[in-house]
Formats: structure tokens, C-alpha cells, sequence
């Protein structure tokens, strides 16, 4: 199995449980490792032959833009199931961080890994 991947996709989003967070913008951020196959691209040279990993990330954007859930668990498992849904991913791992969200850290947040590697 092949990985496509998408480093530290920063978005401005609302997000947590607390009154004063419904009320303002947060960025997380999100690393994503998506299971495929790239040797049909490779040899045709055709983006229509590999993931497309633009069109992964402006859904992923759009979803999160859209959303305004209260947990980051609510938020990796939909993007999860998005990736996996409608780009056909039969693997992915995903970090989705909260930069600031406890007060001495950089960040926090959670991974996930969804599918099969086989």
C-alpha cells in the first residue's frame, strides 16, 4: 500500500465546549495519511489515476468550515468517514491537533486510524 499525505492543513473554525469558544475562531490543524494504490498514475501520468489530494483537502477545508461541532473526536471522525466515503480511502490515519488548547502546551488533540492496510 502507497500513502498520499497532507502535512499540517491549518483551518479557522468554531469549536469546543466552553461558552467563550462557541464565540470565536480556532485553527486546527490536520495530518493525513490516506491508504491507495499509485502505479496505475504512475505509469498513465493522469491525476484521474491517483488520489487527488487537492480535492481531498478542499472537501476536508469546506467540512470544516461548515461544521461547528463541540468535540475534536465528533470532528476527526467525520473527516474520517468523508475521506473514506467519497475518495474511496480503504486506510487513513489522521492527527487533528488544537493548537492553544491547554494552557504550556503547543498543542493537543487526538489520532485516529480508520480501515485496513491490506
Amino acid at each position: 500500500m502507497d500513502i498520499v499525505y497532507i502535512r499540517d492543513l491549518e483551518i479557522e473554525t468554531v469549536i469546543g465546549i466552553y461558552d467563550w469558544e462557541r464565540q470565536i475562531q480556532q485553527t486546527i490543524r490536520i495530518d493525513l495519511e490516506m491508504g491507495t494504490d499509485i502505479r496505475r498514475a504512475a505509469v498513465t501520468d493522469s491525476i484521474e489515476d491517483t488520489l487527488n489530494y487537492k480535492a481531498v483537502a478542499k472537501r476536508i477545508i469546506r467540512y470544516v468550515e461548515e461544521t461547528q461541532p463541540d468535540l475534536v473526536e465528533t470532528l476527526a471522525e467525520n473527516i474520517a468517514s468523508i475521506v473514506m466515503n467519497e475518495f474511496g480511502v480503504p486506510w487513513l490515519r489522521l492527527t487533528l491537533g488544537k493548537p492553544g488548547a491547554v494552557r504550556r502546551s503547543r498543542e493537543v488533540g487526538i489520532i485516529i486510524e480508520r480501515g485496513s492496510r491490506a
